[in-house]
């Protein structure tokens, strides 16, 4: 499930998994896969300039697109937009203990691109880490350090309701490991233990 984090641009807006069995995530109207979040996080963490940039590519909603009702998609009753599909696909499973991240999520990305393709066109923003003003930029959203650091705990963790039998995918263990060895300051702080 996404979760309010603070921005400093926007205030507080959503981010997180929305289906249990995908990998793809919504940083409020924007979409894209936790794979990609993660690979460029071990980047930023390897690299020690004082300003890090790379073009990230993502799928945004304008105004007006049918995102779809997360609620209702996940209680089966509104099957409508771009979510209301995925959990036709992938129905919430019946039993709340079964209600767990899938660390195997990356395996329908091939299926998720096809169907977020038919609501949305891939287009790059610009993903800006600056060490001196301790700010991250992902598109139009700006955060502080802490802030950015509760997005990398959440992917970490396996958002809520965690990662199933707490196995996270490869791709989530070497932020772990790369962000334990960072010299970037803005890494300074975030324990993933």
């Amino acid at each position: 499930m996404p979760l309010e984090f603070e921005s400093l641009t926007h205030g507080k807006i959503a981010f997180g998994f929305f289906n249990i069995e995908t990998d793809m995530i919504l940083l409020n109207q924007y979409f894209f896969f936790a794979e990609d979040f993660c690979h460029y996080i071990s980047q930023a963490a390897q690299a020690n300039e004082r300003i890090f940039k790379r073009s990230w590519g993502i799928y945004p909603f304008q105004n007006g697109a049918d995102i779809g009702n997360l609620m209702g998609a996940i209680y089966g009753s509104d099957h409508r937009g771009f979510i209301g599909e995925v959990y036709n696909l992938f129905p919430s499973p019946k039993h709340q203990e079964d209600f767990k991240q899938k660390p195997e999520g990356n395996h329908t990305r091939v299926l998720m691109e096809r169907l977020i393709q038919k609501y949305a066109s891939k287009i790059s923003i610009h993903f800006v880490m600056d060490q001196k003003s301790e700010q991250i930029t992902i598109g139009e959203y700006l955060f502080d350090k802490l802030s950015f650091h509760e997005l990398i705990k959440y992917i970490w963790m396996g958002g809520f309701p965690r990662w199933k039998d707490n196995l996270r995918p490869d791709y989530v263990l070497s932020i772990g490991k790369v962000i334990d060895q960072s010299t970037n300051s803005l890494f300074y702080g975030l324990s993933l233990k």
